[in-house]
């Protein structure tokens, strides 16, 4: 069973619950297993995140098949 597939039987299992203690449970446990995927980010991180988001907002970046195509032309060009 893929992922996509174990979530769509999970999602109907649980609408199908009407115990409020165990969907607390279930999402104490939910709760738990996305808490430890939260980054904490530096100070000097964020200002990156920023000053990049600003130059997005600017034009100041260039599409991925773009780059490829560069860089493709540059290899080939040794």
């Amino acid at each position: 069973m893929t992922a996509v597939e174990l979530k769509t039987v999970l999602i109907r299992r649980i609408s199908e619950i009407n115990d409020v203690s165990f969907l607390k449970a279930i999402k104490t446990i939910l709760d738990s297993k996305t808490d430890k995927q939260i980054l904490a980010l530096s100070a000097k991180q964020r200002e990156e995140i920023i000053a990049s988001q600003k130059e997005i907002e600017n034009g100041l970046f260039i599409e991925h098949d773009e780059l490829d195509k560069e860089v493709t032309a540059w290899l080939n060009a040794k």
